[in-house]
Parts: C-alpha cells; structure tokens; sequence
C-alpha cells in the first residue's frame, strides 16, 4: 500500500469553505445558527490543535504517570458531560459521581483488558495506543449512559404515582421500576445498536477511513475496526447497566420508597 497523503493548510482552509456556506443560508434563512456554528468551529480546531500538540509531547516523554493523568481528566471531562446532558439528575455528588463511576468501571476496563491482551503494545500503557483507544470507547459509552440516565430519571418522575402504588401494594423497587428501567436500559443501548447494524453498508468509520487514507491495506484496517467495534459495544453495555442500576438504587432506600427528592428540578421549572 502506498504512504499516506500529507495534508496542507490549503486542503483545511478549503474544506471549511463548506462551513462557511452553512453560516450564510443561515444567516439568509434566518436560522440564527451561524453564531453557534461560528463557535463550535472554532472550539473544534483550537481543542483538535491543543490535543495534537499533547499528544506529541506524550509520545515522545513516553511517561505512565502523564498517560494516566490525560486518561483521568478524559474520564472526568465525560463524566461531566454525562451530568450535563441530563434533564432531571441526581443532586449533590451522586450526579456526578454515578456516571463517571460506570464510565471508570466500564470503558477504562476494558480499555486496560485490550491493551493488554488483544492489542498487546509493549508497554501496554504506551499513549500511541492507549489515548485513541480509551477516548474512542468513552465517547461511545458517555452517549449510551447519559441517554439511559436522563430516560430513566424523566421517566420515574413522569410515572411516580403508578411506582408508589405499586411500591404501596407490596412490590419491590426493582419490581415496581421494572417497566421504567427497560425503556431507560433500551435508549441506553439503541445507539450503539444502530451503530453496529449500518457500519460498512451505511458508513465507514472514521476510524477505518483514516487508516484507509494512512495507507493501511482494507482487509487488517477492518480487523482494527472490528476490534474497536467490539470494545464500544462491551463497555457501552456495562457502563449502561451500572449506572442505570446505581442511579436506582440512589433513588429508592431499603425499605423500598421512593426518594424523588434527590432528584433535581427539570431545567424548563429551575
């Protein structure tokens, strides 16, 4: 296969042409969405520089304790954004605390278990490997576990009468939740659902593409793909799991009340 093709900051400035068009049919259109996509286009290109830039002088340092640090602060960053995403969510540190706890448990697990089994770099911390793998399944894990916090959050409050009677009658928490905690679990994790069904009819991952561009023969860019695909799939299934079932838990003591106080208000009432 031959060598990647270098890119050039003409090839860049010419591909943001089609940004640029986007801000005008707003601004024709009156959509008022060429400020916001003026902004998120540029967080885009100063945060991508600003990770490039670490991530060479990671490399190069080649240090577990740097490594471990970024793979912290990636784990902390999503777990705000877990929170964040949230309509209604749990108050004090349990907002943050569950989410981010399901990511740790999750994703960097089973991060740790490929670099050192499947993908077997040596050493099995080398940031080369062990960033763009970890930010890759938090990513997908942070979508899957916020959809399924803020479905089942929204819906335990929608239904808390039909709950309370049944929890009233003599059934358990996991017993009279049971209907609500599906539908969360079933938002949680349709995303990654779809994901795997439309890959390589629908769409070619970015990240097979960009080994596909690299230079990188299709067959083994796949096997990595495949891989990847797999490690989205596992994590996202268990971080789903642990902060669904840990949020229920928060929200219901152990004589099975209900204890929707530890809920925050929705943001269209606060």
């Amino acid at each position: 296969m031959s060598s990647y093709i270098a890119l050039t900051y003409t090839d860049l400035l010419l591909a943001s042409v089609f940004l640029v068009i986007n801000g005008l049919l707003s601004l024709w259109l009156h959509l008022g969405l060429e400020r916001k996509l003026a902004i998120a286009a540029v967080r885009m290109v100063v945060q991508l520089i600003l990770v490039g830039l670490l991530l060479k002088s990671l490399f190069a340092i080649l240090s577990p304790w740097l490594t471990l640090l970024v793979a912290i602060s990636m784990v902390l960053f999503a777990g705000r954004e877990v929170w964040a995403r949230q309509d209604r969510k749990l108050r004090g540190l349990w907002g943050f605390g569950i989410g981010t706890g399901a990511m740790a448990f999750a994703g960097a697990g089973i991060t740790v278990i490929a670099l050192t089994t499947m993908i077997g770099s040596d050493p099995w911390w080398t940031p080369r490997f062990a960033l763009p793998v970890l930010g890759m399944v938090l990513g997908n894990t942070m979508n899957g576990i916020s959809l399924a916090l803020d479905a089942l959050h929204t819906g335990i409050s929608r239904e808390r009468v039909s709950i309370e009677a049944q929890l009233l009658l003599g059934q358990t928490r996991w017993s009279a939740l049971r209907p609500v905690l599906r539908r969360a679990l079933r938002s949680g994790f349709m995303p990654i659902i779809n994901a795997m069904g439309a890959v390589g009819i629908v769409s070619l991952p970015g990240m097979m593409t960009g080994q596909i561009l690299s230079g990188v023969d299709p067959t083994e860019a796949v096997k990595y793909q495949l891989l990847v695909m797999f490690l989205i799939g596992g994590a996202t299934g268990l971080g789903v799991l642990a902060a669904t079932f840990g949020s229920v838990w928060r929200l219901t003591d152990e004589r099975d009340r209900l204890r929707l106080e530890r809920l925050t208000k929705p943001k269209d009432s606060a």
